[in-house]
């Protein structure tokens, strides 16, 4: 466990908690440790990860104005995504996945770069729901935590290994909060 590990995850626990409660204050702090995870799965040839937290820089500029200012400068509200279009998504996402790490597999050292295309794909399609501050965010970053702990740990990223199972809980948590507030409006 290095310094650089522990600052990445302080900052990305401190979003996604925040994420779970619907705090805009989940995107300045997730800029930070997106950052930091750059660099550490840089380290680890993650390289997946790497392109994965370049994108949810990106997308977290997008979210904050998004939650900040939604349509007519009033705060989005929470809602459900369209069926149609989210199985849409998940099936580019699939497929996106697959042909990543076939790139990953044939021309880099990558570890596991299947598995960490799918880590890859599935969350920014989480990352783009969240955006949208749409309740199906919550199930895709389920699914997303249960492949993310074990690929992180046979890398030796304990630490991030056992908060991605925390944020696993955090998820369920915030699939039940956002529901909740989706229902509300």
């Amino acid at each position: 466990m290095t310094a650089l590990e522990i600052a990445a995850n302080g900052f990305a626990t401190a979003s996604i908690v925040l994420a779970g409660r619907n705090s805009v204050h989940t995107w300045w702090t997730g800029i930070l440790g997106c950052a930091l995870f750059a660099w550490l799965f840089a380290e680890t040839r993650l390289y997946a990860d790497v392109t994965l937290q370049l994108a949810f820089i990106a997308t977290s500029v997008a979210g904050w104005r998004w939650w900040v200012l939604g349509r007519g400068g009033e705060p989005a509200p929470v809602t459900h995504a369209p069926p149609r279009g989210l199985a849409l998504l998940g099936a580019v996402s699939s497929g996106v996945a697959l042909g990543y790490g076939a790139l990953l597999y044939h021309f880099t050292d990558a570890y596991a770069p299947f598995i960490d295309s799918f880590v890859l794909t599935l969350s920014l399609l989480g990352q783009l729901l969240l955006v949208r501050r749409q309740v199906e965010t919550w199930p895709v970053w389920i699914v997303v935590n249960t492949i993310a702990v074990p690929l992180y740990l046979s890398r030796g990223l304990t630490l991030t290994g056992c908060l991605y199972a925390a944020y696993w809980c955090n998820a369920w948590y915030g699939w039940w909060r956002w529901r909740r507030e989706a229902s509300a409006c």
